[in-house]
């Protein structure tokens, strides 16, 4: 019934995980023009901020549906 194909603008975190390393790969370049590096930058910003939430959001859900798997994340309550 559904598609899981978002072409309404709203990005996956696959894809938008894609795009972060393909403008971290062009802000790599010595050429990049200043103006161009600062945009850059806010675009990188905001596809790592996209892709935090949806950690955020996908590691919430799976403590709902299993509170021991929260070491799995990096949260250990050892020494």
């Amino acid at each position: 019934m559904g598609s899981n194909s978002k072409k309404d603008g709203a990005d996956t975190f696959e894809s938008s995980l894609k795009k972060l390393e393909g403008i971290l790969r062009e802000l790599e370049s010595p050429d990049v023009p200043l103006d161009e590096l600062v945009s850059k930058f806010g675009q990188a910003k905001e596809c790592l901020d996209f892709c935090r939430a949806r950690l955020d959001a996908a590691e919430l859900k799976i403590k709902k549906l299993d509170p021991d798997a929260c070491s799995d994340f990096g949260e250990n309550d050892g020494e």
